[in-house]
């Protein structure tokens, strides 16, 4: 998927009329075969795309009925767009939970909307800026005089200005071009030179096509933009009214994960079952490169490091993409991880 900096305000309506959908009475149905409803805790997750190998533990847990363990009765939902619609809907409570990002989540803090990342998917930001292999684009430096498909967006802006001008380059001389919703492959065969991507699902697929790519991996070029993307969140108000919801939660979710970090043929398998309108070869490539990322150097699967929120607030800040500081401890918690997630 192209990475995008989604907007996190748009309106809660059009998400919710997603959750009414078919997709989502099947993967309920899935979770409690087997299981009285009327004795499980009913608990609804927001997805920020379509399912993809971002989300393969949730989909694993539900399919393996660690959910229903648990006790819950997960129903797991598509919003109608690809929208940070998400973050608001989890902090107002209109959901349980919801899979964000770092960014969304600090920008949410920083104007007073109570969300909290319970849980990081990735250990490390697997986006960066990919092109095709013949425009030369190596370094940021060699960004000068082409084109950057995205949103044109505050953040977009700034990342780019900030790189290429930490190579010595001219960020003036970047042709930004908005590109809204066209694909990666059609965007830069036809429309610009390089754009973001997150390169185990976009990269992959480049590969899987035969197309070489130059691709700069984000995190190699300034060290607070190593940030969590994507992330689990919840908002402040389950947290102090049912703690032991967020507990049992991830409990269940961290096997699942766990399960896609040791089985990942087996547990892209799953979620193709559940969302059999994807690509079964870029599932089972996707998961091949994603599920060791998951954990990666981390002493558990979805742990947080303070220092990584810290250093990501103050680069916006700095940057002037928050309205005011915020306190990075009340944004992500480690509470609610399971001591030993490991099976």
């Amino acid at each position: 998927m192209t990475k995008k900096l989604l907007p996190l305000i748009l309106t809660a309506v059009l998400l919710l009329a997603g959750c009414a959908g078919g997709g989502a009475n099947t993967n309920t149905a899935r979770e409690n075969t087997g299981a009285r409803k009327d004795k499980l805790q009913p608990v609804t997750v927001l997805l920020d795309w379509t399912p993809n190998t971002n989300h393969t533990g949730l989909y694993v847990a539900l399919d393996k009925h660690w959910f229903a363990d648990e006790g819950l009765q997960v129903n797991i939902i598509e919003p109608s767009q690809n929208s940070g619609a998400t973050t608001q809907l989890v902090a107002s409570g209109q959901a349980q939970f919801g899979v964000g990002f770092q960014e969304d989540v600090t920008q949410a803090r920083a104007n007073g909307v109570p969300v909290v990342s319970v849980a990081a998917v990735i250990q490390h930001n697997t986006s960066g800026f990919a092109s095709l292999k013949d425009k030369g684009i190596t370094r940021p430096l060699d960004m000068e005089g082409k084109r950057y498909g995205g949103e044109s967006s505050p953040f977009e802006v700034a990342t780019l200005k900030a790189i290429v001008e930490k190579d010595g380059g001219d960020f003036n001389k970047v042709k930004m071009i908005n590109i809204g919703v066209t694909d990666f492959f059609t965007a830069v065969q036809r429309d610009v030179d390089f754009t973001w991507i997150y390169y185990g699902w976009t990269g992959v697929e480049a590969e899987l096509r035969g197309m070489q790519l130059n691709y700069i991996e984000l995190r190699r070029l300034e060290p607070a933009l190593d940030y969590y993307t994507p992330v689990l969140i919840t908002g402040e108000k389950l947290i102090a009214d049912d703690p032991e919801l967020v507990r049992k939660f991830l409990r269940a979710t961290s096997k699942g994960y766990e399960f896609a970090i040791d089985h990942p043929e087996e547990a892209a398998g799953i979620l193709l079952k559940h969302a059999p309108e994807s690509n079964e070869k870029l599932l089972l490539a996707s998961q091949a490169y994603l599920s060791p990322r998951y954990r990666d150097d981390a002493p558990r699967w979805g742990e947080q490091k303070a220092e990584v929120w810290k250093n990501y607030a103050d680069w916006l800040y700095a940057r002037n993409l928050l309205p005011q500081k915020i306190d990075t401890n009340q944004a992500f918690t480690n509470e609610f991880l399971p001591e030993q997630s490991k099976q």
